[in-house]
């Protein structure tokens, strides 16, 4: 796995913080967007948001298997989740980040991908906390629930790519805020 654990350290490349009013304003956004935030660690609480149409979302309980296995799984998503940044979004790779009670950033998904052995500020994946990626008016992006242990791959251009590879691995949970059969 590869992520920062010591917030001592420098940012990695691509990472910027967000001053204290611009995170304020996304959280707000965000919310807006998603019909409000709802942070809570028991099912009665889940989902957190009110998923967008169109998402997708993914389970990611852990169903056994070993450490490696485990920690395999946390970077292939952050894997596939940077591919499809800078792919889809490669005329304007930056990404707002959102990781709930702790700093916001600006995100340069290419400027990340094109550095050698850099590390994740915040994962796609969530780890202990709530983290969203998303494009600036939150259309698209990422939504990662830590106690429900699910992603929610949202907008029309992330579901058709990070969703859509996601799938072939990946258990659906819901789909646009509705439970897979």
């Amino acid at each position: 796995m590869r992520y920062t654990l010591d917030f001592g350290n420098p940012l990695p490349p691509g990472w910027t913080e967000l001053p204290e009013d611009d995170r304020h304003r996304h959280w707000i956004a965000f919310t807006d967007r998603v019909g409000g935030f709802r942070p809570g660690v028991t099912p009665e609480s889940w989902p957190a948001i009110t998923e967008p149409t169109p998402s997708v979302t993914f389970d990611l309980a852990d169903t056994g298997g070993s450490a490696a296995s485990r920690s395999a799984r946390f970077d292939a998503v952050n894997a596939e989740a940077l591919r499809c940044f800078v792919t889809e979004f490669a005329d304007e790779p930056t990404f707002v980040v959102l990781d709930w009670q702790h700093p916001g950033y600006s995100f340069d998904a290419a400027t990340h991908a094109a550095t050698r052995d850099t590390e994740w500020r915040v994962p796609v994946y969530p780890n202990g906390d709530y983290y969203i990626f998303a494009r600036e008016g939150f259309a698209e992006g990422t939504f990662g629930h830590p106690w429900e242990r699910t992603l929610c791959v949202f907008g029309e251009r992330l579901v058709a790519t990070l969703g859509r590879t996601l799938a072939t691995w990946l258990p659906l949970k819901r789909i646009d805020g509705q439970p897979c059969q």
